[in-house]
């Protein structure tokens, strides 16, 4: 009998295991005779003494000065940079998603840590010249302290890195609860981390389900601050729990994304970045363009072109080098996928292409659905507003710019939005009046680079930003400080 590989969770610098005994395992969504692991399934018990641990460590780590905080990041890039291929592999065993798109999510991770260890050496503050004399004035960035990092399933390390990095080099520390669909990514990005030379208990990692740490993780009086990506509903219940103690909280939840296809539009191009951002990672972005909003005038054109395209896609084993869309993450939301499809056909919306799981010959062992595209699609249908998380494609169409806009924005969510034009005036008032947190021009919805902020509008996120340097701001708070050097009492806006 083959042993499966036994993995532990990462506290105050050890490897250990759960004090609950028991594990959780880890199988690929493509195939579920494939066990990759076995991972705690973490008690409170667990999560008390990470906590305890990160809290300590915070006295020392916060001393450390930013700049060599960050050469111990540095040294994680270079790590993740040599294991790219590996870590990927790895990735894509666990999580499905095509080679190419995990080698992507882990080049994100790289590119993230490379940018914010440059950051050690930019937190920078103000001065400004007083309204005294022999005053001096200026602002500084001070951390804040155990930041708790809970993440999901479709970018394993990407995410992670949007908020770990920045924490630590801003003098942070962190326990971390990933996503139990992804625990490999996880242990992966945490052992890199400390391979590079983390001190014990600035890093903690506790595996575990939601429901059982999740609320104490988020309401412990230790705890700083919360930053969560995932779904809406979770989101809120987080927002919530943490309220009473009065935790900073950064949400980055749900999305209904509208690529918009004006008349002018070259449709070729178009069709690519629906297909892209509606089925890569199997639409399971938070970013996936669910939603195209399509002039009336090219509507047929595009969706003939549409459909046709996405019958071609590969759908498979994410390893095999042919396929160009994976399996859905588990039977749960391939059941909400089929759920959803059900209620597009009931709402009278027409079927295009898919609209089934896909079953037989290696599909058997998999959770894979065929690409979808509901075309006649009215704004008011469930299927038009409600996050499915899945490769199904909603096609409506629009009168004019003023439609369009108006339809793109006619949604609980606000992240990502694109519209595809050659005219310079549609284009400019797209990117003025699309409520959402980013917009692209002739490109899918999909696609953020880590030097820009990341976020939403709206159910999407509660205002603040990942990437860029603006994510700074999320983990530290600002003191501002005040020098008197004329040897007597001086009075700020008190006439003399």
């Amino acid at each position: 009998m083959i042993r499966l590989p036994q993995y532990k969770n990462l506290i105050n610098g050890k490897w250990v295991d759960s004090s609950s005994g028991k594990v959780l395992a880890n199988t690929n969504p493509a195939d579920r005779q494939d066990v990759i692991g076995e991972f705690p399934d973490s008690n409170v018990e667990d999560l008390h003494v990470a906590i305890e641990a990160a809290t300590k460590a915070f006295e020392s780590w916060r001393l450390v000065p930013a700049p060599k905080r960050a050469e111990i990041l540095y040294r994680a890039g270079e790590i993740l940079t040599a294991k790219k291929e590996e870590l990927a592999k790895d990735m894509t065993r666990e999580m499905g998603k095509v080679l190419k798109e995990a080698r992507g999510d882990v080049q994100e991770a790289i590119d993230m840590t490379y940018f914010i260890a440059a950051e050690g050496r930019r937190l920078h503050g103000h001065t400004t010249p007083s309204e005294l004399r022999d005053k001096f004035m200026m602002s500084i960035r001070i951390p804040l302290g155990v930041v708790a990092v809970i993440t999901p399933w479709n970018f394993p390390m990407a995410i992670p890195s949007w908020k770990i990095i920045p924490a630590l080099v801003t003098g942070n520390t962190v326990v971390f609860k990933p996503a139990e669909d992804t625990p490999l990514s996880a242990h992966n990005f945490v052992s890199i981390l400390h391979e590079a030379g983390l001190p014990a208990g600035v890093i903690n990692l506790v595996f575990g389900s939601g429901e059982a740490i999740g609320p104490t993780l988020v309401s412990h009086p230790d705890v700083s601050i919360v930053s969560f990506t995932g779904s809406t509903e979770v989101g809120r219940i987080i927002n919530q729990n943490a309220a009473s103690s009065f935790k900073r909280v950064s949400l980055e939840m749900g999305g209904k994304n509208g690529l918009i296809v004006m008349e002018d539009a070259d449709v070729d191009l178009a069709v690519d970045g629906a297909v892209w951002g509606g089925f890569g990672t199997s639409g399971q972005r938070c970013t996936a363009a669910s939603r195209v909003i399509v002039h009336e005038s090219v509507y047929d054109e595009f969706l003939e072109k549409f459909v046709q395209r996405t019958k071609s896609l590969n759908v498979g084993n994410g390893l095999e080098l042919q396929t160009d869309m994976g399996p859905c993450i588990n039977e749960s939301q391939l059941f909400k996928v089929e759920k959803y499809v059900q209620i597009g056909k009931q709402e009278g919306a027409r079927l295009m292409c898919g609209g089934s799981r896909l079953d037989g010959g290696n599909y058997d062992q998999g959770f894979f659905y065929a690409p979808t595209i509901f075309a006649e699609v009215d704004r008011r249908m469930r299927i038009a507003r409600e996050e499915i998380f899945g490769p199904v494609v909603s096609v409506l169409r629009a009168r004019n710019l003023e439609d369009a806009l108006e339809i793109a924005n006619d949604t609980p969510y606000g992240l990502s939005s694109a519209i595809y034009t050659h005219n310079l005036n549609y284009a400019f008032r797209a990117m003025r009046d699309l409520y959402t947190g980013i917009t692209y021009v002739n490109s899918s919805t999909i696609g953020a680079e880590v030097h820009l902020p990341f976020g939403g509008t709206k159910q999407t996120g509660n205002g603040h930003r990942e990437g860029g340097p603006t994510v700074i701001d999320l983990f530290t708070e600002w003191k501002t400080i005040y020098v008197d050097f004329s040897g007597k009492l001086q009075k700020a806006q008190i006439d003399e």
